[in-house]
């Protein structure tokens, strides 16, 4: 009797921490931005591709709304990306060199917070200072350096993470000496583009997967001084669904190494430019790996 109940209480544990296909949703979520959202959807499609229910709680807010939202057992999984842990969560001041970068936050979110890093997608998606093409050729802007000779005329607008983060603004700033005439301007990171091609501001951060980038023929700096740290892009798990469910495992693990730069620009350019849903620009994503 002791043994059956033994093996009972075992397939219980079996099923709500491991395939969770009987037991809890595995709940997904997202930063609030386009690409996020994406990368959400792949996850919770492949997910479900393998039988596991999901919870999508995606377009959350920011990076510290999320960690937040996983530290305290409120999700699952969650897109993120190695310098931004690194610097904006963990505090560490930015360095270039992506192996040590990974294996830090690596180390310290499994310590802390019992959070397991994914393998890489394939992709980076760093900081990226971007200005109109017209105004690259007029002023001759073509790395981060070249703002200064201009920056008395030009009108910066920058969303709130990138203007408080270590590795934002206050140390770009510093790093390369800027002293903009105007006070970057606050704004919501889907009004960065807005705002630029209707010459409200001349200068945004956005990210360097961007598909608008191209769309409406803008210019990304070189950060010359190599300023921001690498950022690859992985999922980080709750320790204990990671642990529990071989599947989500599985899914994760193959998911790595699977997205390359231009192919997140390119799907980032179909929900940016072309409004498709991200539903269906994942749909079509995953029927790529089968």
């Amino acid at each position: 009797m002791r043994r059956a109940a033994a093996l009972l209480l075992a397939a219980i544990f079996l099923v709500s921490c491991g395939g969770r296909s009987g037991g809890a949703a595995v709940r997904i979520g997202s930063k609030n931005f386009s690409e996020q959202v994406l990368l959400g959807e792949i996850v919770a499609q492949a997910l479900e591709g393998k039988g596991i229910r999901v919870d999508r709680k995606l377009n959350l807010g920011g990076t510290f709304v999320c960690h937040k939202a996983l530290t305290a057992g409120d999700l699952d999984v969650y897109p993120e990306y190695t310098g931004t842990a690194y610097t904006a969560i963990l505090a560490k001041k930015p360095v270039g060199d992506p192996a040590a970068v990974r294996r830090e936050v690596e180390s310290q979110y499994g310590k802390r917070w019992d959070a397991v890093w994914s393998p890489n997608l394939g992709f980076e998606n760093t900081f990226a200072l971007i200005v109109r093409g017209e105004d690259a050729r007029r002023w001759g802007l073509t790395k981060i350096s070249d703002l200064r000779a201009h920056e008395a005329e030009i009108r910066p607008g920058f969303g709130p993470e990138f203007l408080e983060r270590e590795d934002g603004f206050p140390g770009l700033a510093k790093t390369y000496g800027l002293s903009f005439g105007k006070r970057p301007a606050q704004m919501d990171l889907g009004l960065l583009y807005p705002a630029l091609q209707g010459r409200q501001v001349d200068l945004i951060a956005g990210n360097s997967t961007d598909g608008l980038i191209a769309a409406m023929g803008a210019v990304v700096l070189e950060d010359d001084k190599r300023y921001f740290p690498p950022y690859d892009a992985a999922f980080v798990v709750r320790g204990a669904v990671w642990k529990g469910s071989a599947a989500v495992r599985e899914v994760l693990e193959r998911l790595g190494g699977k997205l390359t730069a231009e192919k997140m620009r390119a799907m980032n350019a179909q929900l940016d430019r072309d409004k498709r849903r991200p539903e269906d620009v994942a749909k079509e994503f995953l029927a790529t790996l089968k």
